[in-house]
């Protein structure tokens, strides 16, 4: 018997785990992305691009692919889509489970302000004039025209479009994972004062908060949103353990 699994993907995660389950010959996985990513990197399983309509979409995806177990592997930002997979799953019985990686912990020399949403993200700022770090993504760039004062450096996977009506914006195109010897030397050639942050959490970008630690550099740190209370595991490994527990021992295709 095949079992069909539905990832909502867009992490590296995602991917990671996508390419665990790739090798069992009793699965079909199916690695869902928004498409919000213009380049987004090979899988190795087939991929789905776009959204599904919200919740009622997804609810009607999973019966009409029978799909046994949905996997939400988003980003732990992407409560809208988190919400609508706990609602679909609730509404047509498929399990689902969440992988979600913790986030980072404030650490001694850590220079932390933090607030609920990016508008606050541009108050915290404050009214001088500062040269700002936005790590945040492209998405939500647009914010930080209430704070036209500031100095931006903008680093997103994605161009920036439209680009926000900022009178001092720099913008560089980069994929993580980062070193934090290149993001030190990225905040002192900026002249950097000012890292704004989502608290992501993994390894990735991890790198641009310890360079931050180490020049004293004040962070503005978006807290997470809240998340639907479903089953949960935090790792890669720990979830696909509880695949195979779920569906068997492991047959791996070739065997």
């Amino acid at each position: 018997m095949t079992h069909h699994i539905l990832i909502l993907g867009g992490t590296t995660e995602a991917r990671q785990l996508a390419g665990k389950l790739a090798h069992r010959e009793d699965f079909s996985v199916t690695l869902s992305l928004a498409g919000r990513t213009e380049s987004p990197v090979a899988q190795g399983v087939p991929v789905r691009v776009g959204g599904f309509g919200g919740a009622d979409g997804l609810a009607t995806y999973l019966g009409q692919q029978q799909v046994d177990l949905l996997i939400d592997a988003t980003h732990p930002y992407a409560a809208r889509i988190s919400a609508n997979a706990a609602e679909a799953a609730k509404r047509t019985g498929v399990q689902l489970i969440a992988l979600r990686r913790p986030g980072w912990e404030r650490a001694a020399g850590d220079r932390w302000t933090l607030v609920e949403t990016m508008a606050e993200a541009t108050k915290a700022l404050g009214a001088v004039p500062r040269r700002v770090f936005l790590a945040i993504g492209r998405q939500e760039a647009g914010v930080f025209e209430t704070a036209p004062q500031h100095s931006y450096l903008i680093r997103s996977v994605d161009p920036v479009e439209p680009k926000p009506a900022l009178p001092d914006a720099v913008y560089l195109l980069a994929r993580g994972p980062f070193l934090e010897a290149d993001e030190k030397a990225l905040l002192e050639r900026y002249g950097i004062d000012a890292v704004v942050s989502k608290n992501s959490g993994g390894e990735a970008t991890y790198a641009k908060i310890a360079a931050a630690r180490a020049l004293g550099i004040e962070v503005i740190m978006v807290r997470r949103p809240r998340l639907p209370d479903v089953p949960s595991k935090e790792t890669v490994e720990e979830l696909a353990a509880t695949v195979d527990h779920l569906f068997g021992p492991v047959a791996e295709r070739g065997v």
